[in-house]
């Protein structure tokens, strides 16, 4: 049997393995059933939790629900920041994931900040297939053109701005635009709305899991989309279907500070071979 945690921020939930003594690995085929809602435990990613060397505390790997690594899950990230910080008594703590290093402190009242650095925002970054102003592009998705932008937060997303996120087309639009021959990673997509300089309303189809209750990296790549285009200041808050987070792009540096609730309901042991 192999212990597990069930964790979430904001409703964006995980299953949580520690490999830090005991390194094992995962299939493609065992994400999809440790993630699957009615047969498995459930969840929008699998998380493995590795030694993080000289370099940090800790490093992560991020599984999404069909299977695929993802290089960064920022939600996903807090919440091990948090436990790591409660195990070890520590005020900060350093992750190591495939889309950079992060750099994560207790924000006091039970939130956790963490440092993303700095957003990649030329279009072979994100990566997108052909060149592209990043800020403001025309997007093809079948017959309609849309307004969008581009942000890498060390993966990759595509943002439209539209006049009601409660009522945007997610589920139809979001794996639609995540599979565009434009972006040879895929993509997240958010979708988003701008209420007033300090606050965006926020929804998401999240690549490889689909539409799922909030996404820290979506709504980093979504103030930064949005302060690119000056529709906001550089300090908002990002309403989600599960709730909001803080998101700073720190002008002094570039670095992204997100800050936001952690939370984990449950422990408990599967037998992977099993599922």
């Amino acid at each position: 049997m192999t212990a597990f945690l069930k964790m979430h921020g904001l409703g964006n939930d995980f299953v949580v393995f520690d490999a830090r003594d005991s390194a094992f690995t995962l299939s493609a085929a065992q994400v999809r059933k440790i993630a699957d809602r009615h047969f498995g435990i459930g969840c929008d990613t699998v998380v493995a939790i590795r030694p993080g060397g000289a370099e940090a505390d800790a490093s992560l790997l991020f599984y999404n629900a069909d299977g695929s690594e993802s290089e960064s899950c920022f939600n996903a990230s807090r919440c091990v920041a948090r436990l790591l910080m409660d195990e070890r008594g520590l005020a900060r703590v350093k992750l190591l994931t495939k889309g950079g290093l992060l750099v994560a402190s207790d924000a006091g009242k039970g939130l956790v900040t963490v440092d993303m650095g700095a957003p990649h925002l030329q279009w072979q970054q994100v990566p997108l297939a052909q060149a592209r102003d990043t800020t403001s592009f025309t997007l093809e998705v079948g017959a309609s053109s849309l307004p969008a932008s581009a942000v890498s937060m060390g993966n990759p997303h595509c943002i439209l701005f539209v006049p009601d996120a409660a009522s945007a087309p997610v589920a139809l639009l979001g794996p639609k635009i995540e599979t565009l021959p434009l972006f040879p990673r895929r993509t997240n997509v958010e979708f988003a709305q701008v209420l007033d300089r300090g606050r965006i309303r926020m929804r998401v189809w999240e690549r490889g899991v689909g539409i799922t209750l909030a996404c820290g990296s979506g709504a980093c790549a979504t103030a930064v989309a949005a302060i690119r285009r000056g529709l906001t200041g550089r300090k908002v808050e990002l309403l989600l279907d599960g709730g909001a987070l803080i998101i700073e792009w720190r002008e002094e540096d570039g670095h992204v500070l997100m800050t936001g609730p952690t939370a984990m309901p449950f422990r408990g042991r599967v037998e992977l071979d099993q599922l």
